[in-house]
């Protein structure tokens, strides 16, 4: 795909943007929003079970990350209230979905620099 290189405002949710990259940086940028998606590429998922996963993160800004993904309609949140415990799975919508080939491409070289320049503890 080339890149139009050609000055341009782009408008989404009533932000202006001068590059499609900023657009896409506006819903997936940040430490922690890809990290959740690549983590529900593979299927729905949790709190704990990102919480877990994600060793570094804290609980309030795993929440914060996960209601602004869901803000954006990049993920799902059903709420599963017949039994005690309060149940929530969350899972990508078609439109987080289409970000999956994107996201294991960068997920891939992320871990070829792991593995080459960096250090895999277990």
């Amino acid at each position: 795909m080339a890149i139009d290189q050609k000055k341009r405002l782009i408008k989404y949710n009533d932000k202006l943007f001068s590059c499609s990259t900023s657009v896409a940086m506006e819903l997936i940028g940040g430490k922690w929003k890809s990290v959740i998606l690549i983590y529900l590429v593979d299927g729905k998922k949790r709190y704990n079970e990102l919480y877990k996963l994600i060793s570094t993160i804290t609980e309030r800004t795993l929440s914060l990350q996960l209601k602004q993904l869901e803000e954006d309609g990049l993920i799902t949140r059903k709420v599963f209230t017949k039994k005690p415990p309060l149940k929530v799975e969350y899972a990508l919508t078609p439109f987080g979905e289409s970000l999956a080939p994107v996201l294991t491409s960068i997920a891939d070289w992320g871990e070829i620099v792991a593995n080459e320049k960096g250090e895999v503890i277990e």
